[in-house]
């Protein structure tokens, strides 16, 4: 067992389910103390509960990434209660579409702009404003998807708008504060064992044998090789990778 994270504290958003649930359970099972946020108390304590489950020590904490005073008030919990932020990961995303454009209604237009973008703005200017206050800095993975910089889908415009946006944001970030000992990364998933990657009334089975149709790699990514590829960006294996955007598609935009 690695424990690249022994000491540190962690800040994970959108860690009540997906991907978000499982960089939580992965940094906590590599000694890192966990601040897992998101809109949906529930959720969040189900994955501390699984967390500590395993030995781990976590804090959930209710926050809508679109507001800065929530930003704010969850880079604070993190340092009061553990003394620290030394990795955030910017998970907390939504998915509106399965239509064309034209036809999108403008809420889903403004809800995926306020999460996606917006929230990944907010975030990171309180994580980067606490990091650059510590000795040892901190590191930042933002998650966006292999739509959007890499790909397009129909009926999903808007969405991977969203997602290019958070990519070009943090590249820029990234050079703006590599020098104040922050250092930030992005990791692109394509398609995920997670209910998004289902295309309307479609089953996992179903999902399962289009993967194996469609994708080189014949199948798509578990929940904790998305994790796993977070973990490599936060730790200090990845000293020197700064700005870079990690595909994580099973070869699809190869």
């Amino acid at each position: 067992m690695s424990h690249r994270f022994a000491g540190r504290t962690v800040l994970v958003t959108g860690a009540g389910s997906g991907i978000g649930r499982a960089v939580a359970l992965a940094f906590a099972a590599e000694d890192a103390r966990v601040v897992v946020a998101g809109r949906r108390p529930e959720p969040l304590a189900e994955t501390v509960r699984l967390i500590g489950e395993r030995g781990g020590k976590a804090l959930a904490v209710s926050a809508d990434v679109a507001r800065a005073a929530d930003a704010g008030a969850l880079v604070r919990a993190a340092v009061e209660h553990f003394g620290s932020l030394d990795v955030a990961v910017n998970n907390a995303g939504v998915f509106r579409g399965g239509r064309p454009l034209a036809d999108l209604p403008e809420e889903d237009w403004h809800e995926q702009l306020a999460i996606n973008v917006t929230g990944v703005h907010l975030a990171l200017q309180a994580q980067i404003r606490q990091m650059r206050t510590q000795p040892a800095g901190g590191a930042i993975v933002n998650v966006s998807s292999s739509l959007g910089r890499h790909a397009s889908s129909p009926g999903a415009a808007a969405y991977a708008a969203t997602k290019a946006a958070v990519t070009a944001l943090s590249r820029g970030a990234a050079l703006d504060h590599i020098r104040d000992g922050v250092r930030i990364n992005v990791v692109s998933p394509g398609a995920t064992d997670t209910p998004m990657s289902l295309r309307g009334d479609e089953t996992e089975q179903e999902r399962a044998e289009r993967a194996r149709a469609t994708l080189p790699l014949g199948r798509i990514a578990a929940t904790r090789e998305v994790a796993a590829a977070v973990l490599y960006l936060a730790s200090d294996d990845a000293a020197p990778v700064v700005g870079t955007d990690l595909v994580i598609d099973g070869g699809s935009t190869a």
